[in-house]
């Protein structure tokens, strides 16, 4: 029979043992040993088993790791259903935390996994043997289109490849959705032509659920090339539901805006690796947006390098690309580098923008940082010969100091 396994880190629990049982019980039939054999015979294929209990020394004292195994017969195939069944009223229930679910092929082969994924990306871009850069619009909320364009056109210049509207552009009379996307093609087209370097945009797709699919095949027909999509306003499912539709089927990134009400707490919600990491590259998203561990909003390094495991270990789905962001500035090349490796994303708002030449000369500095770190140079070697990096490093500090520790 088949079984999806849930793990819970579990806080304040006198008698874990006991709890597990509880929860398996609990999250299943409800009750067991007052029914008659009869009715436990009949209801025994759909009855939670406890498969572990193990005590762990955590910074909050020891606390217990609980292991449970649900039929798959208890729910359908889809995300709305595994969460409510495993972890729904029970995340109600004091302090614990879902950590992990173990999916057997047979339920794993109802989710898609990224339509692109890593490879695809790389394949659209043409790229194969650095991280990718992204950078992102910066103060264009009361701007009109000319200003956004602009700001298009520089950060391409520069030649980050992937530029994604900020995730609070919604649709507005000054930068409309459909005209954003027209608008954003053209420079890019152009930037293209002139340079020979590919810049790939990713407009937010927003507005009330009804409305995406219809939004998204408008989109695909003026040409868009991914979406940015906000997608724990909304839940998993509804990205699920934009990846499956072979009629959108552009890249999807996925950002995590409100995340942190699932994740952040020790004792509470679900783990980063399964909400960045796991859930999304299952439901379709080809990049996920998560907290670095050295910038402005810096997540736990041991947390952030879980969620790119996540997304890259070996698995039936496509990889999905890891995009460690958040006060990002070239002087942090060799740290994302040593930590997210070559399959990855380098993003970066302030860190573009702020550069004294303005975003294309923010862009020169990340791709200079990159392909001097590539090279196996230092990046105060290579600022002896690239201008802009040699400006970002002296505005912002070199990190490479920092990459032996």
């Amino acid at each position: 029979m088949s079984e999806l396994t849930a793990t819970y880190l579990l806080h304040d629990e006198k008698n874990s043992a006991k709890k597990a049982e509880e929860i398996a019980l609990g999250l299943t039939v409800g009750s067991w040993t007052n029914l008659p054999e009869l009715e436990q015979n009949q209801l025994r294929k759909h009855k939670g088993r406890v498969v572990s209990v193990e005590g762990v020394d955590t910074d909050y004292g020891e606390q217990s790791i609980i292991r449970i195994a649900y039929p798959s017969i208890n729910f359908s195939n889809d995300l709305p259903a595994i969460l409510t069944t495993v972890f729904g009223k029970l995340s109600l229930d004091g302090k614990i935390k879902l950590i992990d679910l173990e999916f057997e092929d047979e339920l794993k082969a109802s989710f898609p996994g990224p339509r692109y994924g890593i490879e695809g990306l790389r394949e659209k871009l043409g790229v194969y043997d650095r991280p990718l850069l992204m950078s992102i619009f910066k103060g264009v909320l009361g701007k009109d289109l000319d200003f956004l364009a602009e700001q298009l056109k520089q950060q391409a210049l520069g030649g980050v490849d992937f530029v994604k509207d900020d995730e609070i552009l919604f649709e507005n009379e000054l930068t409309p959705f459909e005209k954003r996307i027209t608008a954003g093609r053209s420079v890019l087209k152009d930037v293209f032509e002139q340079t020979g370097h590919r810049t790939l945009y990713a407009v937010n797709l927003t507005g009330r659920t009804s409305q995406l699919r219809d939004k998204a095949r408008k989109a695909v027909e003026l040409g868009a090339d991914l979406f940015l999509f906000n997608v724990f306003a909304y839940g998993l499912d509804v990205l699920q539901e934009l990846r499956d539709d072979d009629e959108i089927a552009l890249p999807i990134m996925a950002h995590p805006a409100v995340s942190g009400a699932f994740t952040s707490s020790s004792h509470y919600g679900l783990s980063y690796s399964l909400l960045l990491g796991k859930l999304l590259r299952y439901a379709g998203a080809d990049l996920s947006l998560f907290p670095s561990p050295y910038g402005t909003v810096a997540l736990e390094k041991l947390n952030a390098l879980s969620i790119a495991e996540e997304l890259t270990k070996k698995d039936q789905f496509k990889t999905s690309f890891p995009v460690p962001s958040a006060g990002i500035h070239p002087g942090l090349v060799p740290l994302l580098l040593r930590d997210f490796g070559t399959d990855s994303v380098i993003n970066a708002g302030g860190g573009v923008h702020g550069h004294p030449d303005g975003a294309r000369g923010g862009g020169l500095a990340f791709r200079q940082a990159i392909d001097v770190k590539i090279k196996g140079l230092s990046l105060a070697e290579g600022a002896k010969t690239n201008p802009e990096l040699a400006k970002a490093l002296k505005l912002w500090g070199n990190a490479e100091v920092s990459v032996s520790e």
